[in-house]
């Protein structure tokens, strides 16, 4: 029965496994709820934003901002990559890093060069071994991102784009469509164009600025580019939970069908060594 304890050794690691798969699934799942709640909570303020600097943006057609001046050509452009600190669960990751590795080779082709500013381990790792020019990361960022960790990598591209190093910002992350469903977005945050901004012309809009409207856009501009990053990072934190709650789900059902499999095999096995000393036991009597 060399054979059968063999096969009861594997039965016992897949289920040991698939208490694993199940744990994570039920962590997964209460985690997503609250990620789902963060999200939500973090989108009225990301819009509000959105359509205030549209509103300014609409009565100050004149006024000039570092931030919002559009460049004649992409020569150097920068990126907010947004990925998992980790792995384990499904394509969420693969999916957003080809979405990244496509624009930085369209980039590349129309002869401008990139630098990176990874969110997540995940993200970093991959830019490392592809040799990308990262110029910040966080990482570690927690279920509940938080905004004083995205502050300081950030700042980095916003002040080389004010500088005119960069012609360009582009955030690529995860969106979370539902449950069952996420997919790599790809947003332009700097220049600010109007098609980023939806414009209310049924009426027109003026304001009173205390102290000027310069410095009332230079607090707006920012608030509203930190407020779509965070939206952004709350949405990967809802979609990690969701895809790894799928996965370690179809992780689970696969190690049920394993340990049917192998079950079965055992007890085919069982039964033929059962036979053959059956068949030993008569065979000898019949010779006695």
């Amino acid at each position: 029965m060399a054979v059968g304890k063999e096969i009861l050794t594997k039965i016992r690691s897949v289920q040991n496994t698939q208490k694993i798969t199940r744990a994570m699934q039920m962590v997964s799942t209460s985690k997503m709820r609250k990620s789902q709640e963060r999200m939500r909570a973090a989108r009225p303020y990301a819009e509000k934003v959105r359509a205030v600097m549209a509103h300014l943006a609409q009565a100050n057609t004149d006024l000039e901002h570092p931030l919002l001046a559009k460049r004649d050509q992409v020569r150097r452009a920068g990126i907010i990559l947004i990925t998992s600190d980790k792995g384990l669960c499904g394509g969420l990751n693969v999916n957003t890093l080809k979405r990244f590795y496509a624009k930085v080779k369209e980039l590349n082709e129309a002869g401008a060069e990139v630098d990176v500013c990874a969110l997540g381990q995940k993200g970093l790792a991959a830019c490392q071994r592809a040799r990308q020019n990262v110029v910040s990361s966080a990482v570690q960022l927690g279920d509940t991102p938080r905004m004083e960790k995205l502050i300081g990598p950030l700042t980095v591209l916003f002040k080389k784009y004010a500088e005119g190093e960069l012609d360009a910002i582009y955030l690529i992350y995860p969106r979370f469509i539902n449950t069952m469903k996420q997919e790599p977005a790809l947003e332009q945050l700097l220049p600010l164009t109007p098609e980023l901004m939806v414009v209310d012309h049924s009426h027109s809009w003026d304001y009173l600025y205390e102290p000027s409207a310069v410095d009332v856009m230079e607090f707006l501009v920012r608030r509203y580019i930190e407020s779509v990053v965070y939206q952004a990072a709350t949405e990967t934190s809802a979609s990690e939970q969701a895809a790894r709650m799928v996965a370690m789900k179809a992780a689970t059902d696969n190690a049920g069908n394993a340990i049917k499999q192998l079950r079965l095999v055992y007890n085919k096995s069982r039964q033929a060594a059962i036979t053959t000393e059956l068949s030993e036991i008569v065979a000898g009597a019949a010779a006695v």
